[in-house]
């Protein structure tokens, strides 16, 4: 809904998708997902599809959108003239820090009445300090006891720091028993190895303490952002998630040991409690956050090490 608010209004996906803080494919993938859903085509592109401007169908949609929008920007009734509204978020530490805070100030300047708390959840256990509004959770789901939405997948691949590759490299693709039996793998229950060992076809069961420092039994981390700064440390080779990592990668401290890419085995959903979405700055989170992330996996920037 904003992506499609901001490209109507600017003509431009460059300049939306700059307002929007996300790149200029995620507005157009949000503009093509949107138009499949209802069916119509809403821009009519010109000059090399630099240039958009609405179709009959476009114009009619628009004028309900901007209903909708400034519906979820009025005080709701009963509530006085300038009383601003709290709202609690839980999210994962390293989700937070890379892809959730280089966006929020957009969502400031589109809610400023809203004053926002980000609350720390643990992954896979759900548990938090406080009761929040809404949680970031990180798993596959479902999640009984919640409504949720499916907000992101990502990808896994091999990475370690430019001095480890020198000092154990190289390890030409990473995907044969011969060279992950070179490497001390750097272990997080969020992001087990087996995703990556059964996208190569390779016979090794997940890396465990009882197997010593050998390949399948390096150190152990909880959190997807201390395994990354581990392995810029130099402890061995991390299981990174591209979206989630592409600060370590674009900053050349990691480099990637293959072109190969596996599926993640988990996702992240917004979860809340039954009738938490009738408050309407949990609704406009909800909205906001599903339009400013991406959605699929894009190639990761950065320096191979292969």
């Amino acid at each position: 809904m904003l992506a499609f608010e901001a490209l109507a209004r600017l003509r431009s996906v460059t300049l939306a998708s700059e307002e929007l803080s996300v790149t200029p494919s995620a507005v157009s993938h949000r503009i093509r997902q949107l138009e499949a859903r209802l069916g119509v085509k809403l821009f009519a592109r010109s000059s090399g599809n630099l240039d958009f401007s609405l179709t009959t169908e476009g114009a009619s949609y628009l004028a309900r959108v901007r209903e909708a929008i400034a519906a979820l920007q009025q005080v709701p009734a009963g509530v006085p003239e300038g009383r601003r509204s709290r709202l609690r978020v839980a999210v994962t530490p390293t989700f937070s820090r890379q892809l959730l805070l280089p966006r929020l100030a957009a969502f400031r300047a589109a809610y400023p009445e809203i004053d926002l708390v980000l609350q720390v959840t643990i992954p896979f256990l759900n548990v938090t300090a406080e009761d929040a509004d809404i949680e970031l959770r990180f798993g596959t789901g479902p999640f009984p006891d919640r409504e949720s939405l499916h907000l992101q997948s990502d990808e896994v691949t091999p990475v370690c720091s430019p001095s480890y590759l020198q000092e154990m490299g190289p390890f030409d693709g990473f995907d044969t028993i011969e060279t992950i039996s070179r490497a001390r793998l750097i272990r997080c229950p969020l992001e087990p190895w087996r995703s990556w060992f059964s996208a190569c076809n390779i016979a090794l069961a997940e890396p465990n303490d009882s197997l010593g420092g050998n390949a399948a039994g390096g150190s152990q981390f909880n959190d997807i952002g201390l395994v990354l700064d581990a392995a810029v440390a130099g402890f061995g080779v991390a299981l990174m998630r591209l979206q989630l990592g592409a600060s370590w990668l674009d900053s050349g401290q990691l480099l990637r040991l293959s072109p190969k890419n596996a599926p993640s085995p988990h996702h992240y959903f917004l979860c809340w409690k039954p009738g938490t979405l009738q408050r309407w700055e949990c609704a406009a989170f909800v909205d906001w956050l599903r339009e400013a992330l991406p959605s699929g996996v894009h190639p990761a920037k950065g320096k191979p090490g292969f």
